[in-house]
């Protein structure tokens, strides 16, 4: 059952202080009801009942993401899902978020900062998280869009073969990290004189392939998140991240156009069901540097498809 959310949100302002003119709606999250408790508290409670168990996951996670040097809002309050008002009250990222704007170079690059710290910390101390390790091929994607009549033959052919092309370029699988699992404009903050201000909304986060945490920010975004995310995470400067986020993002993409209803009013880029296809190609266009131009899908054989495929490595379709 849905929780009452003014009612709930009335209580816990009060034992803070905090009067009812000033708990304020913020823009409302898939799973939680997201409210502003005066200036400096935001409450998160959650839409049902299903729901309620990410925000014990989270209030585990968070204070082991904020002493690892994640600009995330720290925790203040959490009630037990199992409690009669389950709810999560944090500091409030100051600014708002970026689903609706543009962000800066700089601010591209500080995001690709925060992503290498959260990829970088020790698996070993984590609460128990999902582990998405699951294999995704294309091929059935592709094949199944033709069937249905998404796409061409002659299309369906093209995309076999940038997916071919992609595949021979493809590092070995790696070893499953903490991801945050939603890294997404609308969870990403930015001051009012557009710095990067925090990362929020922990409910998805998982152990999974590193790359997948690219997947759900604009194509357009990532060579300047990646290139702020290799100034942090140091090693071997010449791996090859971009062909694992693109193929991560095509999957994804295909399976999206499978699904071609739309989804108006969402805040979320990957709503319509051309997007992440419209978002690859605003990358292309955008005259990205190497190594994005030796993965373009003008690079891949026009012909057959299907020769030498590797499978796809761990990845979960999602929008």
């Amino acid at each position: 059952m849905e929780h009452s959310a003014p009612h709930a949100a009335y209580t816990i302002a009060a034992r803070h202080r905090i009067p009812p003119s000033q708990v304020r709606p913020l823009p409302r999250g898939a799973a939680n009801h997201v409210l502003a408790l005066g200036r400096d508290l935001v409450l998160r409670l959650p839409r049902t009942s299903g729901y309620a168990a990410d925000l014990r996951k989270e209030a585990l996670l968070i204070p082991i993401v904020h002493r690892a040097g994640v600009r995330t809002p720290a925790l203040v309050e959490f009630a037990d899902p199992r409690d009669e008002l389950p709810h999560m009250l944090l500091e409030r990222a100051p600014g708002t978020d970026m689903a609706h704007h543009e962000p800066s170079p700089g601010f591209l690059e500080q995001v690709g900062r925060q992503l290498a710290r959260i990829h970088r910390i020790p698996t070993a101390g984590l609460p128990a998280l999902p582990r998405n390790t699951h294999v995704t091929d294309p091929a059935p994607l592709v094949e199944r869009l033709h069937r249905q009549g998404h796409v061409d033959a002659g299309t369906a052919r093209w995309l076999e073969s940038w997916c071919d092309h992609l595949a021979t370029r493809l590092p070995a699988d790696p070893v499953p990290c903490l991801v945050h699992g939603d890294l997404a404009p609308q969870n990403l903050m930015a001051t009012p004189a557009g710095e990067f201000s925090a990362v929020v909304d922990w409910g998805d986060a998982a152990l999974a392939d590193p790359a997948t945490d690219f997947a759900k920010l604009p194509p357009h975004w990532l060579p300047r998140v990646l290139h702020g995310y290799r100034r942090t995470v140091g090693g071997d400067p010449d791996h090859p991240w971009e062909t694992r986020i693109l193929w991560h993002h095509l999957t994804w993409a295909l399976a999206r156009l499978g699904e071609p209803v739309p989804q108006p009013g969402q805040r979320h880029w990957t709503a319509p069901p051309a997007s992440r296809l419209l978002g690859l190609l605003r990358l292309f266009t955008a005259n990205p540097p190497t190594p994005w131009t030796e993965l373009a899908p003008s690079l891949a054989s026009k012909e057959g498809g299907r020769r030498g495929h590797r499978a796809c490595p761990p990845a979960t379709c999602r929008t």
